[in-house]
């Protein structure tokens, strides 16, 4: 009779921990509310795959520092250059509770949350000044409720730069003369764009896209100047276009029960402490926009810069990207077009 009580107990035992598992609080918010109740700092982990000397993955350290500094209840603890997560496991992570928070781009959140390609969407946001309003405005407030859809909660919006174009065949000075051109893209909408100018998009990863122009699989690609300089395609790319065509944004996110377990007072800090980073943030983006620009040009790209009265001409060109935006999204593609048109 003792075996059979010891085994029934055993079984009661394990159900719970399972339904614990199972039901979405998980065990790590029990262990916080436990903390809690004890008097210790709720902890949060933050992680991000950017390597730890890029300047957001110092600026998520600035925003850990502000939080451990100024709070005596929360404590915040960073995991950088895919220590915890990659960014393509990230997100899960965080949706159900095996992460506290992330930063990630939007990119890799478009499976999820659609609305977040209208950043790729050509020609929509003509300033960097123009991207902060959108971005500080409706977009950013209409982007934010289409991902606590999901459970998520954003607690800002980071940016990393303008998308331009680059390739060793020949100057980009109009949209013909993308004709014939092989170039690889970092998603969906950026590839429709790419064949509305009239080159055919390759798929590829981005740590493929040097050996690939080397070799002569693709004749160039689309990405900001950071990403070009740092993965020195001045290398084996001759022409830079500055387009300024679409913008990359990363989005520091949190999981909406670790969210929710803070109380008003905490939350406000942390808000403040994330907005903090995020301005700093976004005016370094567009120093180091420029910065990269120049060394790029300093190793022996030629650089163009579309001029402003030539806008219009690639704004016609790719219009069946943004057409087929709204096609997709309905009512909510519209809208977000009309945001970032709005922010201008």
């Amino acid at each position: 009779m003792k075996t059979k009580s010891s085994f029934r107990l055993f079984c009661l035992c394990s159900l719970l921990v399972f339904s614990l598992l199972f039901s979405g609080c998980g065990l790590g918010k029990i262990a916080r509310e436990h903390q809690q109740a004890q008097g210790g700092p709720v902890e949060l982990k933050l992680a991000y795959h950017l390597p730890a000397n890029h300047y957001l993955s110092q600026g998520m350290e600035r925003f850990a520092q502000r939080v451990n500094e100024r709070s005596g209840s929360i404590k915040v603890t960073t995991y950088p250059a895919g220590q915890l997560y990659t960014d393509k496991s990230m997100n899960d992570a965080i949706m159900t509770g095996g992460l506290d928070m992330g930063l990630n781009s939007t990119a890799m959140w478009t499976t999820v949350v659609p609305a977040l390609n209208v950043l790729d969407v050509p020609f929509l946001l003509n300033s960097y000044e123009a991207v902060g309003r959108a971005m500080n405005g409706s977009l950013g407030r209409t982007l934010t409720t289409e991902m606590e859809r999901k459970g998520v909660h954003p607690l800002i919006w980071v940016d990393y730069g303008y998308v331009q174009f680059c390739n060793n065949q020949r100057p980009l000075t109009k949209p013909e003369d993308f004709r014939g051109l092989q170039l690889r893209g970092y998603g969906q909408i950026p590839a429709e764009t790419i064949k509305a100018l009239g080159a055919s998009p390759v798929t590829m990863s981005s740590g493929e896209v040097y050996m690939a122009i080397q070799r002569g699989t693709i004749d160039g690609q689309t990405s900001g100047t950071t990403a070009m300089y740092q993965r020195k395609i001045y290398e084996v790319a001759k022409y830079l276009t500055m387009t300024n065509h679409a913008f990359c944004e990363f989005v520091l996110a949190m999981n909406n029960t670790s969210w929710e377990q803070l109380t008003e007072e905490q939350k406000q800090l942390v808000t403040q402490c994330a907005e903090e980073t995020r301005d700093e943030i976004r005016q370094q983006t567009k120093e180091e926009d420029l910065k990269a620009m120049q060394k790029l040009k300093d190793s022996g790209m030629e650089v163009y810069t579309i001029p402003a009265e030539d806008i219009p001409l690639w704004q016609d060109a790719t219009l069946e990207v943004r057409e087929n935006f709204i096609r997709n999204t309905g009512d909510l593609g519209r809208q977000l077009v009309d945001q970032c048109l709005s922010a201008n």
